[in-house]
């Protein structure tokens, strides 16, 4: 069973200006999750998906340059048009979209995350932060009794996807067009693994911690 792990790319973002090679603990903010997925066992092959081959520059030695067209890099475009260009160009049976913007993931993470889905138990896995606190949608309280408010740690849980990563086979792709399937494993985080990189002051934040975090 082939497994390609690959992060879709442009060098260039609106709300952070070329956040992917911004640097984050002496190295390029890409590096580090392609890093991570070089050194899971299990991962056959690890890309990198981007219209511009400067970024080469930018990428650990061992992952393998994918050219995409230009039209890819438009803001109006979705994660489900870069995966499904990725997989017409990728021939493999377990996929792993990869988030550039999460430098904080262990392999260690990564690697259970493989092995649930390779066991066949599960038909997908993301990565997710736990909350165990009060939670508000559209106004109304979403998971406790105003009226009987709970102590945090008698609370369900409920599971908040970081975008580390994704992992879904080719059949769930092409059947269904999903990257979480029907019966997906959610891997748990912690508070510095679930750090995603979307504004300047999550950026800002990453840079002060990163010498902090010995294993990247």
């Amino acid at each position: 069973m082939k497994v390609a792990a690959f992060a879709t790319v442009k060098l260039n973002s609106e709300r952070v200006p070329y956040k992917n090679i911004q640097p984050i603990g002496g190295r390029p903010l890409c590096y580090h999750i392609l890093n991570t997925a070089l050194q899971v066992d299990g991962i056959d092959d690890v890309y990198i998906y981007c219209s511009d081959e400067n970024v080469r520059q930018y990428i650990p030695s061992g992952v393998k340059f994918l050219q995409r067209e230009k039209w890819l890099d438009g803001n109006e475009i979705r994660a489900r048009d870069t995966y499904t260009a990725f997989l017409n160009d990728v021939q493999a049976d377990i996929y792993i979209a990869l988030c550039t913007t999460s430098p904080f993931t262990k392999r260690e993470t990564l690697k259970n995350a493989l092995d649930h889905v390779l066991s066949g138990e599960y038909d997908s896995a993301f990565s997710a932060k736990r909350i165990q606190t009060f939670a508000w949608y559209q106004g109304k309280p979403m998971n406790y009794d105003i009226e009987n408010v709970p102590r945090t740690q008698d609370m369900d849980p409920i599971f908040v996807e970081t975008s580390a990563f994704f992992i879904f086979s080719r059949q769930l792709w092409e059947k269904h067009g999903r990257r979480i399937g029907f019966r997906p494993f959610i891997q748990e985080v912690g508070e510095i693994e679930s750090v995603d990189i979307d504004t300047m002051e999550d950026l800002e934040f990453a840079q002060m911690i990163s010498g902090h975090v010995e294993y990247i």
